[in-house]
């Protein structure tokens, strides 16, 4: 816990040096209602599942390159592997393109997840509304999202910052207050689903809700992910031992377009912003390979 609040301290200095320099500020006055919160139940509408057998779920998008011009998209299908295109295109309901995805699943002590499915779409134009559809059936789904402005120390973005998110009714109050801001793009600090205060298969499952939970924003706009130690989950007594293994399979990361060796490590760049995600939560790998001067 140390190292996060020295984290979130030098963050926060970072951020308030900015402040000279560029058109950062304080957007909003809203403050989260007092702890405790409890979790939200199992049957509520916020962790519905889509109608429409084998139907996408949980979509979320992320940026898929260095510069921008990316996203990688994921969902999960629950019964069966799905269609692996992603059609898109710059009209609504007219998918001119088509992109290629890969499927994967895993299991967590004795819960078995769904099919989880990535697609890079790369070659995107900057400053274009972009529609895309997941499936080929009835149980079909369309999304859409905005790519960012060219790159440049004057470009204008807003960003939100979101941590420690969780699934309470005040992680809701959270989540609908965030998407009445007008921003473009999360960086989510760490501690997603808090799917670690729960054992054995119910941890996978609450893996499941939360990826359900935000998608509401989700499949709209980027959120670039950094990991917290919410996210370790070592659980040495359900035989789980290595960690971040649920996080590492439902959300991916550009770490090698950065030309990092660890999902947890990388860089991107988004507008005016250069952003550099650290872990302190686990080791970067082979630093000796590793030229910082990247980014």
């Amino acid at each position: 816990m140390k190292q996060f609040w020295v984290g979130l301290v030098t963050a926060f200095f970072l951020f308030l040096s900015g402040l000279n320099n560029g058109n950062a500020k304080m957007t909003s006055t809203f403050v989260r209602s007092e702890w405790p919160s409890t979790d939200i139940p199992l049957d509520n509408q916020a962790f519905a599942v889509p109608k429409g057998r084998n139907a996408p779920q949980q979509v979320h998008i992320t940026q898929g390159d260095y510069e921008g011009k990316a996203v990688i998209i994921s969902w999960v299908t629950p019964d069966e592997p799905g269609s692996l295109k992603v059609q898109y295109g710059k009209s609504e309901k007219k998918y001119d393109l088509t992109a290629e995805g890969t499927v994967s699943n895993y299991s967590f002590y004795k819960y078995k997840s769904g099919y989880i499915h990535e697609c890079l779409l790369d070659g995107l134009e900057y400053a274009t509304k972009y529609y895309y559809k997941l499936g080929d059936d009835e149980s079909s789904r369309e999304f859409w999202f905005q790519t960012p402005p060219e790159i440049h120390p004057d470009a204008p973005y807003k960003f939100g910052i979101i941590g420690d998110l969780g699934q309470t009714y005040n992680s809701l109050s959270t989540l609908q207050h965030y998407m009445q801001s007008g921003a473009d793009a999360v960086l989510f600090v760490g501690d997603l689903s808090y799917s670690d205060r729960y054992q054995y298969n119910d941890v996978g499952i609450r893996w499941d809700t939360w990826g359900r939970f935000v998608e509401q924003s989700t499949a709209y706009q980027p959120w670039m992910w950094s990991a917290g130690n919410h996210e370790i989950e070592f659980m040495p007594y359900m035989d789980e031992v290595v960690p971040f293994r649920n996080f590492l399979h439902r959300y991916p990361t550009p770490y090698l377009a950065s030309k990092s060796t660890n999902p947890l490590w990388y860089a991107i760049k988004r507008a005016s912003a250069h952003i550099i995600v650290l872990s302190s939560y686990s080791p970067f790998g082979n630093l000796l390979n590793f030229d910082s001067s990247l980014w």
